[in-house]
């Protein structure tokens, strides 16, 4: 599976694409960052974003797009920025059929360092090791779109049994439901039969 990982912004739209294989098995394609500069005025620097981010899609052909959700700031102007990127990659993705997977910062952090709480030292420091890089990538919002990439591929088949469990928990309580329907009604046809039969002369009065 190929996925492109997202860490949204205006500024800085970090951008990475991964391989996964067998198992654990991940290489990098290509990282990168997306800017703009802070004095246009916001139309440009969205499109600026998603005319870049169309351009990697269609270098790299990924089956996956993988964003970084929005999380509380305390800064209200570049919450909102990264939630409008946010929104236009998960577009850009849906306008090509692809899947969207959104992944908190913790979750991306525990993934990729074993703790929640790393910063993005660490977050740069152990996804340079893990996809064998001969530097590390710079600046660190590429490190966490190739960070994001890789939690997804690590992830999504634990999420895709969960869910395939979920599903057949569903159909099962369905299925009980229905039996236990059934079988009510199939009882309570059988005493209305019996009451009538054992009425005096078997003759409804």
């Amino acid at each position: 599976m190929r996925v492109l990982g997202v860490d949204p912004g205006l500024t800085r739209c970090g951008l990475g694409v991964v391989d996964g294989g067998r198992g654990r098995s991940v290489s990098a394609v290509a990282v990168g960052v997306a800017r703009t500069p802070p004095e246009d005025e916001l139309p440009l620097r969205l499109r600026a974003v998603a005319d870049e981010v169309e351009r990697w899609m269609d270098r790299h052909r990924p089956e996956v797009v993988a964003i970084e959700r929005v999380f509380s700031q305390h800064n209200v102007r570049t919450v909102m920025g990264t939630a409008q990127v946010s929104g236009v990659v998960a577009l850009l993705a849906a306008r090509r059929g692809l899947p969207v997977a959104f992944h908190t910062p913790s979750e991306v952090k525990a993934a990729i360092s074993g703790s929640g709480r790393a910063d993005k030292k660490q977050v740069t420091i152990m996804i340079t090791k893990i996809l064998g890089l001969a530097e590390a990538p710079k600046p660190a919002d590429a490190a966490d779109a190739l960070a994001l990439a890789v939690c997804h591929l690590w992830r999504a088949p634990m999420a895709d049994r969960l869910a395939q469990a979920e599903a057949r928990a569903a159909e099962l309580a369905r299925n009980h439901r229905a039996r236990l329907k059934a079988a009510a009604k199939a009882t309570g046809g059988r005493d209305a039969k019996t009451n009538v039969a054992t009425r005096p002369g078997g003759v409804d009065r």
